[in-house]
């Protein structure tokens, strides 16, 4: 057993200027794969006739099933825990937070910051076989813009997308963007697809990316990745990747102490501390940058008063919440950046109050026994968390209903602003632009709890520009502040990633972003 821990990324503001060149992959060494290719599913099982990993494939359980596999639509964090090892992007975020060459080799920025100028590789292919170049990129970047997908906002100051030559392209902005390298490279939301892939391939459920592995079709409980012998990098350490839906964290854990997956984030709280102890098992442990929270629908009486959501506020125990969910795997926040990271603002207003939160009731007109519909993913530690925050609010006579939905209903539900109250985190966030742009700004693509402050927005659209760091903090700072009294989003904690993998894998690395990146790992034979 080994105990991995790493520090959190120590963010800056996005740097300008030429990267370096990215270091070449380290490969590992080659193993057998089943002859058919179909992965575990019609290989080898174990003596009680479960499926067990064939030599050459890497299990990995994952919690949640992904409701597509179109990059520049899903939001779903389980269809990016498959496509980080399908696409790439121009730019990637290296485990400690700071942007290396992906597709792009290196690039620059006119003086004025208003033109950036990317160098792309000409060494890539597609898993099609197609050859990619600029247009690739146009066509990515235009369909994310031109169909208003669920990343256009991070083109909010973009004026122009051209590409001078085949393999040059030049991003014009209306105002300087300090983020622009994590807008266009923190996630695989923004991730370079064939031109024409869209009119070519059902991307939902198909597609062909430049990443070290090729999507299989996907199935009811899960997908296999095969490995992409002419990726750019070099091939990958293993033949295949078979991603497996296991919602039970008790069956993930199971199926990783029996050999049946080698990874697994799916992992219960309160098994953590004795998992840690367990031979066979290695646990990575992460302070991450991601956050949960609760949003009340501020188009839904009584929540459209402050007071009311105020009360809530001060009615919750957000100690409690962590002690049931993570078991003190995770850190109470009322903002939403983490502790020892550059952007933390250290802003705590509402205490455990409930004699406040009865008083703030009162002021609103809210009666006794009031209903407040929260909705959850289910088998999602939002469940857990829910539970408390019924009891807590039963205190100051609010009636709680915990309303769970599986992933897809729950999306739908929110877009359509079908909702009390929702639970549910943001996750990998690089930049304070991907903390508080599209959540709070008055027209930002993720504002379903429907906030408006004319002021926030002000202000969030002079961070955005702001080159100044300190300067450009101060601004994210007074934001916050006033997005935390409004009760824009009632933040809870920032959780740790806990993850754990079979002994004698090799070449993983967790991430505070959580992104899986299978590419380099080995298994033992």
């Amino acid at each position: 057993m080994r105990i991995r821990r790493q520090g959190l990324w120590r963010m800056a503001a996005a740097a300008l200027g030429t990267a370096l060149v990215l270091a070449a992959c380290d490969t590992g060494e080659d193993v057998d794969v089943d002859q058919d290719g179909s992965g575990a599913e019609n290989g080898a099982t174990d003596e009680d006739g479960d499926a067990a990993p064939v030599q050459g494939t890497f299990v990995a359980a994952i919690s949640g099933e992904p409701d597509q596999f179109d990059p520049h639509v899903t939001s779903a964090y389980a269809s990016f825990q498959v496509l980080e090892n399908v696409y790439d992007t121009l730019v990637v975020p290296d485990d400690e937070g700071e942007f290396q060459p992906s597709l792009a080799t290196e690039w620059t920025t006119s003086d004025d910051g208003l033109t950036w100028t990317f160098t792309l590789r000409d060494d890539v292919v597609f898993h099609d076989g197609s050859e990619f170049d600029a247009d690739d990129v146009l066509y990515s970047f235009n369909r994310i813009i031109d169909e208003e997908l669920a990343n256009a906002y991070r083109f909010a100051s973009v004026d122009e997308i051209t590409a001078p030559d085949a393999q040059t392209v030049e991003i014009t902005l209306t105002e300087p963007t300090p983020a622009l390298l994590d807008n266009v490279g923190g996630f695989k939301g923004m991730a370079i697809i064939p031109e024409g892939a869209a009119d070519e391939y059902d991307l939902a459920t198909e597609g062909a990316g430049t990443g070290p592995f090729a999507m299989g079709s996907p199935g009811a409980s899960g997908i296999s990745l095969t490995a992409f012998e002419d990726h750019w990098g070099g091939p990958p350490s293993v033949d295949q990747v078979e991603f497996r839906y296991i919602s039970e964290a008790t069956t993930a854990l199971t199926s990783l102490r029996t050999g049946e997956v080698h990874w697994t984030d799916n992992i219960p709280p309160q098994d953590i501390e004795s998992l840690q102890s367990e031979d066979g098992i290695e646990v990575g442990v992460s302070p991450s940058v991601d956050y949960w929270y609760l949003a009340l629908n501020q188009d839904v009486e009584p929540w459209d008063q402050l007071e009311a959501r105020q009360a809530v506020a001060y009615g919750i125990n957000r100690e409690q919440i962590v002690d049931v969910t993570q078991f003190g795997a995770a850190t109470v926040n009322q903002t939403a950046i983490p502790e020892d990271n550059f952007w933390y603002h250290d802003y705590a207003p509402f205490d455990h109050d409930p004699d406040q939160a009865r008083d703030l009731l009162d002021s609103a007109g809210v009666e006794e026994g009031q209903s407040l519909g929260i909705m959850v993913v289910q088998d999602t530690e939002g469940v857990q968390a829910a539970q408390v925050m019924e009891a807590n609010l039963a205190d100051i006579g609010i009636s709680v209903q915990i309303e769970q939905e599986p992933s897809s209903t729950w999306l739908d539900r929110q877009a359509e602003g079908e909702f009390d109250a929702f639970m549910w985190s943001w996750l990998g966030n690089l930049d304070p632009f991907g903390f508080y742009h599209a959540q709070h700004y008055s027209e930002g693509g993720f504002n379903a709890q429907g906030y408006n402050n004319p002021e926030v927005d002000d202000l969030l659209e002079q961070a955005a520009s702001e080159t100044g760091q300190d300067a450009r903090k101060a601004l994210y700072d007074q934001a916050a502040e006033m997005i935390v009294d409004d009760v824009s989003y009632l933040y809870l904690y920032n959780p740790d990633v806990v993850q754990a993998w079979a002994e004698g894998v090799e070449g993983y690395e967790i991430r505070p972003d959580r992104a899986i990146n299978f590419e380099n790992v080995t298994v033992a034979e």
